[in-house]
């Protein structure tokens, strides 16, 4: 489908060379070529989920994204897996031009990022660790609101507060994450002083994204209360409520330890959901804005819609 909607400039846009200020969360299992290229080539920037990718697998994926589409993308790493420097180096050999971190300290890879022409994205939760991502030399921030599927992060703040306080803290663009499904979201996070704005729920309910049609059917039959938080005082999610997790907050009512609670989340279960389509007895990782998901389209017509609809957003405000 070609861009019908003329481009959207932001500093976003211009920095990472795409039309509209939409990036694609580099989500496990999710997030593979099919996706990535359709958000790309539809004029977003789509990131590929290396979470649930071995080293190989990565590399085979980056190099079937670029056989599909010329426009930019990215990889996501996150700095917390045990084979992040290999991971790191697959996104230098193979020239990708953007690389998406989070969990981890940017001074251990954007210089060599930067060096190789590379634009360096930081996922951040606080204005405090934005600073250091400014301090290390990232091009960009991702702000995670508690709004966000799977991991938004401990501080819990929403991106109402968050992107302002980044906006004004920092000179750096930001990309606001967490909730948002549609061009409304888009235009009340520029509103709030973003440069762009990363998408990840949203992107599931498509015909691209490599996930089992269960938990794609699940988030488009989900209600406005389904997205609850688990696990706060181990390790924050946020999912959808169904057995899986009745069981954690029942685990932790009757006193389990974070230990055996670290244990039920481990034990492969966003896999179990995504992969194998157990939509009960795995996370079903999903935002606050999945009570707005009724559809699953195809990537570029998504896209489409959210440009066009942010638009009408603008237009209709006073003033």
């Amino acid at each position: 489908m070609d861009r019908l909607q003329p481009p959207l400039p932001t500093r976003l846009t211009d920095l990472l060379g795409i039309d509209y200020p939409i990036v694609q969360g580099g989500m496990v299992w999710a997030a593979g070529s099919s996706l990535v290229a359709a958000v790309s080539a539809a004029g977003g920037l789509g990131l590929l989920g290396s979470g649930s990718m071995y080293p190989d697998v990565l590399r085979e994926e980056i190099r079937r994204v670029k056989a599909a589409t010329d426009r930019p993308f990215g990889v996501n790493v996150s700095l917390r897996r045990d084979d992040s420097p290999t991971l790191l180096q697959i996104v230098l050999e193979e020239g990708v031009p953007v690389i998406s971190c989070s969990l981890g300290n940017p001074n251990i890879y954007v210089e060599k990022m930067k060096a190789r022409g590379i634009k360096t994205l930081h996922v951040v939760t606080n204005t405090k660790h934005a600073a250091k991502a400014d301090q290390a030399g990232v091009d960009a921030l991702i702000a995670v609101g508690i709004e966000a599927g799977g991991h938004p992060g401990p501080d819990e703040l929403a991106l109402t507060t968050l992107i302002p306080q980044l906006h004004d803290a920092t000179s750096l663009p930001v990309v606001a994450a967490g909730g948002i499904v549609d061009g409304r979201g888009l235009a009340a996070a520029l509103a709030l002083g973003a440069d762009g704005v990363q998408i990840g729920t949203r992107f599931i309910a498509t015909i691209e994204a490599s996930v089992h049609p269960s938990y794609k059917e699940m988030l488009v039959q989900a209600g406005p209360t389904d997205s609850v938080l688990i696990a706060r005082n181990v390790e924050l999610v946020r999912v959808l409520k169904n057995d899986f997790a009745a069981r954690i907050a029942k685990a932790q009512a009757d006193g389990a330890s974070a230990t055996e609670l670290h244990e039920l989340l481990r034990e492969g279960r966003p896999k179990l959901t995504m992969y194998e389509g157990d939509v009960q007895n795995g996370q079903v990782q999903a935002g606050q804005g999945v009570g707005m998901i009724r559809d699953i389209l195809p990537t570029a017509e998504l896209i489409q819609r959210m440009i066009t609809q942010y638009r009408q957003s603008r237009s209709a405000m006073p003033g």
